[in-house]
């Protein structure tokens, strides 16, 4: 079998543990992902089969899309919605669709970027989220990344304290939303 296949990769899974279970449904061992995403993240992971793994560096260096929701208002110790909270900062009711729209546009275009100690980047071979688990911390390497477009895509809204708006960026490989 040759081709590419598009998998909606559930939270908690790995990038390698859909690789690996596709390597035993299709009975393979020539199968490989188009990039990375982290085990809490859902989205659709391109998985390329037998000789269509040749078209996979091809296909990172086109970059990707991703959609999320922002939330403003608060941090976390893993630097996303699923840690624990460790600082509040209330967002005034104020703060206009075309303010966060100005901001986002500073962005666009090349930037630099550090991963989060709660990512799948690997440092010493260890990927930082074993580092972070175990409560290390470790230096991590600054990254040149791409931000082709970034723009709103819903009203922003309020909620105690905090303002939510919905997104879409396409950006290079190796970015982190």
């Amino acid at each position: 079998m040759n081709g590419i296949l598009n998998v909606y990769k559930e939270a908690g899974w790995t990038s390698f543990d859909v690789v690996a279970k596709l390597r035993g449904i299709l009975k393979t061992k020539k199968i490989g992902h188009g990039g990375t995403l982290d085990p809490q993240v859902t989205g659709v992971l391109p998985v390329a089969v037998g000789k269509a793994t040749r078209l996979l560096e091809y296909m990172e260096e086109a970059g990707k899309v991703y959609e999320g929701e922002v939330t403003i208002g608060f941090s976390t110790e893993t630097e996303d919605a699923e840690g624990e909270v460790i600082e509040t900062t209330p967002v005034p009711s104020t703060l206009s669709d075309e303010e966060i729209d100005e901001v986002m546009t500073r962005f666009v275009g090349e930037i630099q970027q550090v991963p989060p100690m709660y990512s799948a980047v690997k440092v010493k071979g260890k990927r930082l989220y074993e580092y972070a688990r175990a409560g290390q911390m470790v230096e991590r390497p600054i990254r040149k990344v791409t931000i082709k477009s970034f723009t709103r895509t819903s009203p922003v809204t309020f909620e105690k304290g905090c303002a939510r708006f919905t997104f879409r960026v396409a950006c290079s490989r190796r970015f982190f939303t």
